[in-house]
């Protein structure tokens, strides 16, 4: 793949990322796989009334249900994992009412954080 190809893909995704929650995107793999939503919750092993509700953004997904939604549809786990937990980060700011100057101290925090483990 060109450079130009490579960067243009890289955009695209980064845009996609972006533009829809996780639920919207769990959604979307099982629509585009031609599930019914049963059928993917009995595979979790969850109600089908609680998937519907992670894929409205109305409940939260475990690391568990997580890790074999990616499973089911073969996807990354941890690409899974990012996009539930920047979901996570944005409605919490939302419902704070707090701006991007949260997320500068969070990660200056993180750092600090690390750094008291090693």
């Amino acid at each position: 793949m060109s450079v130009q190809k490579k960067s243009l893909f890289l955009q695209s995704y980064k845009k996609l990322f972006i533009m829809e929650t996780f639920g919207e995107y769990i959604r979307q793999l099982r629509v585009n796989a031609g599930l019914p939503i049963r059928k993917i919750a009995a595979q979790l092993d969850i109600d089908s009334s609680l998937l519907g509700r992670i894929e409205r953004n109305e409940r939260h997904a475990n690391k568990e249900i997580i890790a074999n939604i990616a499973k089911i549809f073969n996807q990354d786990t941890q690409d899974l994992l990012q996009r539930f937990l920047s979901d996570q980060i944005a409605y919490k700011i939302l419902d704070e009412d707090a701006d991007i100057n949260v997320l500068r101290v969070a990660e200056k925090k993180i750092e600090y954080l690390k750094s008291k483990i090693k």
